[in-house]
């Protein structure tokens, strides 16, 4: 059907929301956090270490003098008698002396009988009751056990001593026991603890700093590597983006060095296709600022009006060619540097975005006499996109369809899905013309930027940029571009054209799409 301006109903189409401020991030030292890794787990390991030792030193001062203690209580217990069946002991007072002797510690010993009554020495030493009653089965082992005797730590060794003979043990005669023990503080233990500690330790706080020292040392070598590709590709001229050597560089920068090579490469063939962009963009220029120039001077030299009248026309055509081609540029570099992080995609319903962008080419479809129509989709169909960009696609498309229709033709915009209802997965965007059609040979190409088919006469007063534009936002939303010859078109000489644009629908209007 035909539109003209004032059936088809004006969209508005909303702003894009603010970008999200970024969150500040703290930049943090690959020397510092390697560096922090190593020296925390070391400076918490070394308490432990320490406690370690204590333990470790107290046991093995401890070894010496409980094998002390035991040779003690052996000579004791040898000198443990029995007569008239009473215990006795063959001690003498040198022999107590010698006992008794030690410059550091106190030693205290006692020796009781069967009965517990005690028949010599210390009588602080009474074996507590617990202690009593242990198994005394196997008398002459020397046992240990910790006290406290006058305020002080003391450890103490004991055994039984069997006084049965030899004939009454063949006779399995009753035990008749006697218990000798043997008691001693404990300073010497702790002195020789200290020293051990003292021994460790102190070798340890003159190694600390020389560990730190190699460790930095280690650390600022083993990173040199990366101070070195920074002075490599800070001493690059700004136009060098040729690779960098990943073989001068360790394994475990290799990657990085890949990463880096490949965003070189893509920078490399960005820069390129600018270059050449630019250079076809000034070359399409000269066409129409020199026909401006030279129409400008022509009327400048003109004296018949009829003569300046035509001269200004043609300056006017050459005016509107520039503009034409200044605005297409600058659309496909607004195109090009469009992303969802600085122009967020929101939903809209493509049939009236597609009417909206029909209304504004009504009028100049009248100027050219072209029956421009728009059909509707039956369903509201909602595609996620950047409401702007996708307006600009359908606008060029519908400029390309109404530049290559000739007169008195037709060009039809339609919206509609791909399926039956509630199996839809498309939206579909078509614009058909009847106009002299795209070769199969050129549909790859008429995409590319500045390309015209030089078959076609009419096509040598557009700029080739038209497509371009609609191929780029069809990238960005990741749509199908799909051509082909108009299936209405009548006529063998125009068999028209027909571009389809494929857009995914969203999820939640395909299950309302019933």
């Amino acid at each position: 059907m035909a539109l003209s301006p004032d059936t088809l109903p004006t969209t508005h189409v909303p702003a894009a929301p603010l970008a999200q401020p970024v969150e500040e991030r703290v930049q943090r030292s690959l020397f510092g956090e390697i560096l922090d890794w190593m020296l925390v787990p070391l400076l918490l390991l070394w308490p432990i270490s320490i406690a370690i030792t204590y333990v470790v030193a107290k046991t093995i001062a401890n070894q010496p003098f409980d094998q002390a203690l035991d040779d003690s209580v052996t000579v004791l217990s040898q000198q443990v008698i029995e007569v008239d069946g009473k215990v006795a002991t063959r001690l003498n007072g040198p022999a107590r002396d010698f006992l008794r002797a030690d410059d550091i510690d106190n030693v205290y010993y006692l020796i009781t009988d069967t009965s517990g009554n005690i028949v010599e020495g210390d009588r602080d030493l009474i074996i507590p009751p617990d202690i009593a009653q242990e198994d005394t089965a196997h008398p002459g082992t020397v046992q240990h056990r910790d006290a406290i005797l006058h305020g002080n730590d003391v450890r103490i060794a004991y055994a039984y001593v069997d006084l049965r003979s030899i004939a009454e043990a063949n006779a399995a005669a009753p035990p008749r026991t006697a218990l000798v023990q043997v008691a001693e503080t404990l300073e010497k233990r702790a002195r020789l603890a200290n020293a051990i500690i003292k021994g460790v330790i102190l070798p340890q706080f003159l190694i600390l700093p020389i560990v730190l020292a190699l460790i930095w040392f280690a650390l600022s070598r083993g990173l040199s590597p990366l101070s070195e590709l920074q002075q490599r590709i800070r001493a690059r001229r700004p136009d060098d983006l040729s690779p960098i050597d990943s073989g001068q560089v360790p394994e475990e920068i290799s990657p990085l060095v890949r990463s880096l090579n490949d965003m070189l490469e893509r920078l490399s063939l960005s820069m390129q296709t600018q270059k050449r962009f630019i250079a076809d963009a000034a070359h399409q220029m000269k066409t129409p600022l020199a026909g401006m120039r030279m129409q400008s001077e022509l009327a400048l030299r003109q004296t018949r009006q009829e003569d300046i009248h035509r001269s200004l026309e043609q300056l006017a055509k050459s005016s509107e060619s520039a503009t034409r081609l200044v605005n297409q540029l600058l659309s496909l570099a607004r195109a090009e540097n469009q992303s969802q992080e600085n122009a967020p995609f929101v939903q809209r319903d493509l049939s009236e975005l597609a009417r909206g962008v029909v209304q504004d080419w009504v009028e100049a479809s009248f100027t050219q006499r072209i029956d421009l129509g728009f059909e509707q989709a039956e369903q509201p169909l909602t595609v996620m996109c950047n409401p702007l960009m996708l307006r600009e696609l359908i606008g060029n498309l519908i400029d390309n369809a109404l530049h290559y229709t000739p007169v008195e033709g037709r060009v039809t915009v339609r919206v509609r899905a791909d399926g039956e209802p509630g199996q839809a997965q498309f939206a579909i965007l078509e614009v058909e013309d009847t106009g002299p059609g795209i070769p199969p040979a050129e549909r790859d190409h008429i995409f590319q930027r500045f390309y015209r088919i030089l078959d076609n006469s009419r096509s040598r007063s557009g700029s080739g940029l038209g497509l371009a534009i609609v191929r780029e936002i069809a990238q960005q939303h990741d749509a199908q571009i799909a051509i082909s010859y108009n299936p209405r078109s009548s006529d063998p000489e125009l068999p028209g054209s027909l571009f389809r644009v494929s857009l995914h629908l969203l999820k939640t209007n395909r299950a309302d799409f019933h």
